[in-house]
């Protein structure tokens, strides 16, 4: 073992090591890390690692996440690092994933899957991205169907929203409540075999500790960057540090909520010429391109603030423009987002696309990103239900990347306006991020973290049960 993570990680110990030697030693790990942190990356040196370890016996590995978007993207990044690192030539690596449901053998409305403790997968390794979206029950589930000798490794990101289910089950895993080091245990046992020294250890909390790691070093970002230090500040709870970022501007842009009597000339002036873009384009490729570089998210669904409203007040702008007829449910330069998994077609939760004219034929098309430079039309008969994708909900965000982003609060407090909320959707951003709302719901918003009790932090950090990983 030594030998195979000193090839994988020839430089100094860091976290994605320490992961990679959890994930070999142990038949539970758990990885929690904020976008930039090198969540794929790790995945990948863990799948070369397993297989160097393994030898002459090939594994078999299961890629999941929760929905069929975040399984795609998670497809085609193992793919493109895999390739990046030049390590798909030399080790095997995991060629498809799939969503939790359809790995465990969803049947129809059942609640029930056809792999169970009876029928557990056959995989050796079990690896589930987007780990933060699964509520307590699909866990349990996905638990229950893994074979006693095989490995799971769970991937996300603890500081983002949880599951719409009940239960935040990745983040009761990852968060103890107080400040989570690497285990004197675990840095130990590292330390034996890789010779290398862990600083920053913690005494033994409960069994579990020595599975969880969190990559902290962010390589997108440099410390001092607008957006991580924005994030950061929201997930502290520390909003008199978040408003002190918003204010000195840069790649943050910050702006309260506009009056209800101003919003949509706000829309108009600020948001809507980057759609209007849309229709002048006649490249199917170029359009998909330029849809991925913005987004509009907003905290609610419903409301005057919400992602149904802005909806509609940037599609009746685009008919005022003359450039689409009113006649017709489709028009071109429409962004549409999926909203139910439809494997016949090939099309997923949360996959974004775009309406325009057919270049032969002149007929409406909804064209999708395939894999790579791929570009997939369909007929719009052909799609699985879907909703105008103008703006989105920072819910339904997730999973997703965009070059910049306008974040909208309502101008009235709600309860699901969270700390979890703001992070989620900022960190959506590679770029620059543009936040509406007031001085007092930002204050109000990044005070507020959600609360559930699920029982599942009290079991494994509290109890000092002792499991067997």
């Amino acid at each position: 073992m030594a030998q195979g993570i000193a090839e994988l990680f020839p430089g100094p110990s860091d976290l994605q090591k320490l992961a990679a030697f959890v994930a070999a030693t142990s038949r539970l790990c758990v990885i929690s890390g904020a976008p930039g942190t090198g969540k794929t990356r790790t995945i990948v040196f863990i799948c070369a690692l397993l297989n160097t370890l393994a030898g002459k016996h090939e594994l078999s590995f299961a890629l999941a996440a929760p929905t069929g978007k975040a399984a795609a993207r998670l497809k085609e990044t193992i793919a493109q690092t895999g390739v990046s690192l030049h390590l798909s030539g030399k080790l095997k690596l995991p060629a498809d994933a799939s969503t939790i449901q359809r790995l465990l053998g969803a049947r129809g409305d059942s609640p029930h899957f056809r792999h169970n403790a009876k029928n557990p997968l056959t995989a050796d390794v079990v690896i589930v991205d987007e780990a933060s979206m699964i509520d307590l029950a699909l866990l349990a589930k996905l638990f229950d169907a893994i074979r006693p000798d095989a490995r799971i490794i769970l991937v996300g990101d603890k500081d983002q929203l949880a599951s719409v289910e009940a239960g935040s089950a990745f983040r009761d895993i990852c968060t103890p409540g107080f400040e989570l080091g690497v285990s004197v245990s675990l840095a130990e046992a590292f330390a034996e075999i890789t010779g290398q020294k862990l600083d920053g250890a913690s005494a033994d909390q409960a069994p579990i500790h020595s599975v969880v790691v969190e990559l902290r070093r962010n390589y997108r970002f440099t410390p001092g960057a607008g957006i991580a230090e924005l994030s950061n500040a929201v997930n502290r709870g520390d909003a008199v540090a978040a408003i002190a970022v918003l204010k000195r501007g840069g790649s943050i842009r910050w702006r309260p909520t506009p009056s209800l009597k101003n919003f949509e000339r706000e829309l108009r002036e600020r948001v809507f010429p980057r759609f209007e873009k849309l229709l002048r384009l006649s490249d199917p490729a170029v359009a998909l391109k330029r849809l991925a570089e913005f987004a509009v998210l907003c905290a609610l669904r419903r409301g005057p603030f919400g992602a149904e409203t802005v909806n509609a007040l940037l599609e009746g702008m685009l008919f005022e423009t003359g450039l689409i007829e009113g006649a017709g449910r489709y028009h071109a330069g429409e962004p549409i987002i999926v909203v139910r998994n439809d494997y016949n077609v090939g099309l997923f939760n949360g996959d974004l696309g775009i309406v325009l004219p057919d270049a032969v034929t002149g007929e409406l098309r909804v064209f999708f990103r395939g894999e790579g430079d791929e570009v997939l039309n369909f007929a719009p008969g052909r799609l699985p239900a879907h909703e105008p994708a103008f703006a989105l909900t920072v819910h339904k965000s997730q999973g997703s990347e965009f070059h910049d982003a306008l974040v909208i609060l309502p101008e009235r407090d709600a309860p699901v306006l969270t700390r979890e909320l703001v992070y989620t959707g900022i960190t959506r951003v590679r770029e620059t991020v543009e936040v509406w709302a007031s001085e007092e719901i930002l204050r109000q918003t990044i005070g507020r973290k959600i609360e559930r009790s699920s029982g599942l932090r009290e079991r494994l950090w509290k109890d000092q049960a002792q499991f067997n990983y």
